[in-house]
């Protein structure tokens, strides 16, 4: 396993995995790419008003992108925080994608955690994608 450590927000993904990082305006972003269809974005994004608002412009962007997409509303703790957002199916080309997005509040401002994989990797991928999202501490002030 490989960590990921930016401005208090810490977590492990697979060591195969790539990491692409972003510095844009006020925020960062990092990704994490499986060899197949699996990654998991972190991005800051502090000119979100709040996490709510993230997380419904996240889903827009989908919706626009997908057609037929289903997404269905979830609320759950992550690393210790209340955390918003949707679960998601969507088709592309000859699969079904799984996604999932969380939102939460940080000292920073809110914080975008999403996580995709294809059908032909999900049974291998969608656990990792789990345990990544799992292992995320977010540090308090």
């Amino acid at each position: 396993m490989k960590t990921f450590t930016r401005g208090g927000v810490r977590f492990q993904y697979p060591s195969a995995w790539a990491i692409e990082r972003d510095e844009s305006g006020n925020g960062w972003s990092a990704t994490v790419q499986s060899s197949g269809t699996a990654f998991f974005v972190v991005s800051l994004q502090p000119d979100a008003e709040v996490p709510i608002q993230l997380a419904e412009e996240t889903l827009a962007a989908l919706k626009a992108e997908y057609a037929g997409l289903e997404a269905e509303e979830t609320v759950e703790a992550v690393a210790g925080f209340p955390a918003v957002g949707h679960d998601i199916e969507f088709l592309t080309l000859d699969t079904t994608s799984s996604c999932f997005t969380r939102c939460l509040d940080t000292a920073e401002g809110p914080l975008l955690l999403m996580g995709q994989t294809g059908g032909y990797d999900y049974a291998e991928r969608w656990p990792e994608l789990l345990a990544i999202k799992r292992s995320l501490v977010v540090e308090a002030e």
